[in-house]
């Protein structure tokens, strides 16, 4: 059995222009590493670049420094698909799992472990957010795991909080993980949403290392059930194999028995899809990887993606699964097109943000919003 994802940094570094800040002190404190700083984060970067993997040691090295741009940003979404107009909060970058799919793997350069101290321009940027009439659904997700810095920085209770103490914005924690212990006790007013990542035991075992093992992120969602936590799941990305539909079939299964489905905001289905730099960077890291080998056509957002035709057949057993156990459930699709969705779902989401109107509209009833 997998063990569950740890950190393993071996190497901290810090901003000297942050290096007195509060959250640094606190941070280093925590890690009791020697911390060296850096005037110029050049050098660091070569470093990390000259590795023979320079992934590899990305995720064992920590760089505390200063998000010099906004940490609310859009979905980078294309026109050719259909987005849910998520907004993601850019707290840190990179991650100390290693799922040979990552896209982080070639979207960083150099990919390096970077956590944000400038808490203040943060809390400011989400003063502003709350001000806002309209919902918002916001994440920390998609540049990290939202949950790896559990065992060295409390920013995560600070964001339940502060989104705890309004009525129209809900944040989503997206994981592999199983570090939930913090989240025990906090005052969340259902504001947020905890999610997991889910995949087969087969993609587990072998393209996801250091993640928590699928019964474990399970046992892990009862719990935040338990705490009052609304919950989200994301099957994304579904790798075709020969046998992966009964597999993702029983994922569907385990899920339901020990999830209610009225407690789950939303469920998103997404296959496979890599830009073309990514397959060296898989072949290279993951010589026993077959997942680059698949039937890929080139897509509208010339990523590499599964035969359509395959996509849809395996989407349309998702559906009819996830539906039969669960037809009031709010499922979508990740950044897939109107063709899908009308074979798949049996609708097209309204252009303009219809699919982003749909899932406030869920967010507004699980998550007892004010609409």
């Amino acid at each position: 059995m997998q063990k569950r994802a740890s950190v393993t940094i071996k190497k901290l570094f810090v901003d000297a222009h942050i290096a007195s800040h509060p959250e640094t002190q606190r941070i280093c404190q925590r890690l009791d590493l020697p911390a060296e700083q850096v005037d110029d984060p050049s050098s660091l970067y070569q470093w990390i670049n000259g590795a023979a993997d320079p992934v590899s040691r990305g995720k064992q090295v920590l760089y505390l420094t200063r998000n010099k741009g906004g940490f609310l940003k859009a979905c980078p979404g294309t026109r050719e698909y259909t987005c849910c107009d998520y907004q993601i909060l850019h707290v840190a970058s990179f991650c100390t799992m290693d799922c040979s799919y990552c896209i982080l793997q070639s979207y960083f350069h150099p990919p390096l472990l970077q956590f944000f101290v400038n808490r203040e321009d943060l809390d400011a940027e989400l003063t502003g957010l709350f001000t806002r009439r309209t919902i918002s659904r916001v994440g920390t997700g998609e540049f990290t795991d939202s949950l790896i810095w559990e065992r060295w920085s409390d920013l995560t209770g600070h964001l339940v909080s502060r989104f705890s103490a309004q009525e129209k914005s809900v944040l989503e924690l997206k994981t592999k993980t199983t570090n939930i212990d913090g989240l025990n006790g906090l005052d969340h007013r259902r504001k947020s949403i905890i999610s997991w990542s889910l995949n087969t035991p087969v993609i587990i075992a072998g393209e996801e290392r250091r993640t928590a093992p699928l019964d474990a992120r399970l046992s892990a969602a009862a719990r935040c059930q338990r705490w009052g936590y609304p919950l989200a799941f994301h099957f994304d990305p579904m790798v075709i194999y020969e046998g992966c539909e009964a597999d993702y079939r029983q994922v569907v299964k385990r899920l339901f028995a020990c999830i209610r489905p009225e407690n789950i905001v939303w469920i998103s289905l997404g296959t496979f899809r890599f830009m073309p730099s990514l397959k060296p960077l898989v072949v290279q890291r993951f010589p026993a990887s077959k997942i680059v080998y698949g039937e890929f056509i080139t897509g509208l957002d010339h990523k590499m993606r599964y035969f359509k035709p395959l996509r849809i057949a395996l989407y349309r057993q998702m559906v009819a699964w996830i539906r039969d156990a669960a037809p009031d459930v709010t499922v979508y699709f990740c950044m897939e097109d109107d063709d899908v969705w009308k074979k798949c779902m049996g609708f097209v989401p309204p252009p303009d943000g219809g699919l982003g109107r749909m899932l406030d509209s869920s967010a507004v009833k699980i998550c007892e919003l004010a609409p």
